[in-house]
């Protein structure tokens, strides 16, 4: 790879990331600025926003790499992105969230979620939950970012982690959500541009687009005789209805994420940053072309990428992608592109995964600042102050939680549990079953109490985290709580649930629970349901 030709890239595009940080700092004046970018954003930057906070480098880089190993039935995860991720959120949820936002003057989704049923211990429960489980997401997020980064220029993998880290720090601190949306945009546009020049090429490079799936095809028999005991039937076929790999797949890739975008306070907040519905309406086809791209390439050249190192490259001739990557699930993308790619390509893609990585990072940052400095520390705690300063130091203490998360993560699980992506859908799944019960019923019911979306919240928390804790064996395992109390591994040990992923088995419960107790405990005021609803058709 060309060096001199990578730092020119690298200064390129932080210094235009610089500009936009300090055009967004000299523009926030206010608190609705720092947190919901003074709802004055353009459906461009809306969408380019929303769409590159939800691909991160867990998309490209962890999900990539899951997708040499499942094959492409992960498209199917790209469907359910545009369709609920983006089609469904934004008209069926986007515009009732942005008007109800705004009767409420609501800045972040706890208080957003707290206002509509007039309770700060929501909020401050809500803000807690996004604090403690949040870091986790961002932590893998970081994960992906400094693997590339370390596999790409050769660097110490915690160096990799410690720079990239400040570097987000710094314009999420300065410019709030809107140094985050701006650069959010003008990074979303880098991805898309890296992402189809990355689809051109591996085509290119694998004689078209039939040659080249005719050739993963013809791999079945090899797929089969290395996972056929876990389900695989092929790259490009689905896993046997059942197997414990139909099972991470449905249920953590594809149901985990593609349900659980719908309730990402990170996403939802952006809802709340545009002045009319007219401009949802507007970002609705600008991102879903975005997350096609962004995500589909993934899958697709992830998938493909056994192709090459099996038939194409003779330093890994006779070995699938897995192998070649030495079992690391995550490490399979940046090696494809390392090995792959033409030099100058490593460069931009780079910046892609730069890209990916900091947009995603700069609004949990931002999420989990604003949930800890204002809804848990102003609001739940009723402490007083500058809303901004406290929002982040917030932001600042959370950076640091995340950073360490990044830094022990991968000393506690093997590369090949692919623990990227699956700390991203634990993450989606969690968020899933405690908010989008309680997050439907506040817009769209009007009979809805308070007591029904505390009990609905707290179901979904409690349940998902026990089947984490002690079910759930990708995760159990390695956090040793069931060892300790119970000897085993998980309580489902030996078991197909021992596979299913929280989310199954959380969001049904708790959105049982909140609709059994919907009309239980003390109904809101007639005069406060009305602000709520006002704009918004029954």
């Amino acid at each position: 790879m060309s060096l001199p030709l990578l730092t020119f890239v690298v200064i390129i595009y932080l210094s235009i990331v610089g500009w936009l940080t300090v055009k967004a700092y000299k523009g926030t004046v206010s608190t609705a600025d720092y947190m919901v970018a003074g709802r004055q954003i353009h459906p461009f930057v809306m969408a380019m926003s929303y769409g590159a906070t939800f691909i991160s480098t867990s998309a490209i880089v962890g999900f990539g790499g899951a997708a040499a190993v499942f094959g492409m039935s992960l498209l199917w995860l790209t469907v359910l992105t545009i369709f609920v991720g983006v089609f469904i959120a934004f008209v069926f949820f986007g515009r009732r969230t942005r008007v109800m936002g705004l009767n409420l003057n609501a800045h972040t989704f706890p208080e957003f979620i707290g206002l509509r049923f007039q309770s700060r211990t929501l909020q401050g429960l809500a803000g807690l939950l996004i604090f403690v489980a949040m870091p986790l997401y961002a932590s893998v997020v970081l994960m992906g970012g400094a693997k590339f980064i370390a596999q790409i220029l050769s660097v110490n993998y915690n160096a990799a982690l410690f720079f990239l880290t400040v570097i987000v720090a710094v314009y999420v601190v300065m410019g709030g959500l809107k140094g985050v949306m701006y650069t959010d945009a003008f990074q979303g546009s880098v991805m898309f541009a890296g992402m189809i020049i990355l689809l051109f090429f591996t085509y290119w490079k694998m004689g078209g687009v039939v040659e080249a799936h005719q050739k993963l095809t013809d791999m079945a028999d090899i797929a089969v005789s290395i996972f056929g005991a876990q389900g695989h039937t092929g790259w490009t076929s689905f896993p046997t209805l059942g197997s414990p790999f139909w099972v991470t797949v449905v249920t953590t890739m594809v149901m985990g994420v593609g349900i659980g975008v719908l309730a990402q306070p990170q996403l939802i907040v952006r809802f709340m940053t545009v002045k009319s519905n007219r401009e949802l309406n507007r970002a609705v086809l600008i991102g879903g072309v975005f997350v096609l791209v962004a995500v589909g390439v993934a899958f697709i050249v992830g998938a493909l990428s056994n192709v090459y190192f099996y038939y194409m490259n003779e330093e890994t001739a006779g070995k699938i992608s897995l192998i070649a990557a030495n079992k690391n699930v995550e490490e399979i993308i940046p090696l494809y592109i390392s090995k792959a790619m033409p030099q100058w390509f490593t460069a931009i893609f780079t910046i892609t995964m730069l890209s990916a990585a900091m947009s995603t990072l700069s609004s949990q940052f931002h999420a989990m600042g604003t949930s800890l400095g204002r809804d848990i520390y102003e609001k739940w705690l009723g402490k007083s102050g500058n809303s901004v300063l406290i929002t982040k130091a917030g932001i600042i203490f959370t950076i640091m939680l995340s950073y360490f998360f990044a830094w022990g993560l991968p000393l506690f699980f093997d590369g090949g549990t692919a623990i990227i992506a699956r700390g991203t859908a634990i993450f989606f799944g969690i968020c899933a079953a405690a908010f989008l019960p309680l997050y439907f019923g506040a817009i769209y019911s009007r009979r809805i109490t308070k007591f029904s979306a505390f009990t609905g919240f707290t179901a979904g928390t409690i349940i998902s985290f026990f089947w984490l804790f002690f079910v759930h064996d990708k995760v159990s395992g390695p956090m040793m709580i069931c060892k300790a109390v119970f000897g085993v591994n998980s309580l489902a040990e030996g078991t197909i649930w021992a596979a299913v992923d929280p989310l199954v088995i959380g969001l049904p419960v708790s959105a049982l629970i909140t609709l059994a107790t919907a009309f239980a405990g003390k109904q809101l005021p007639k005069e406060h349901v009305e602000k709520c609803f006002h704009g918004i058709g029954k």
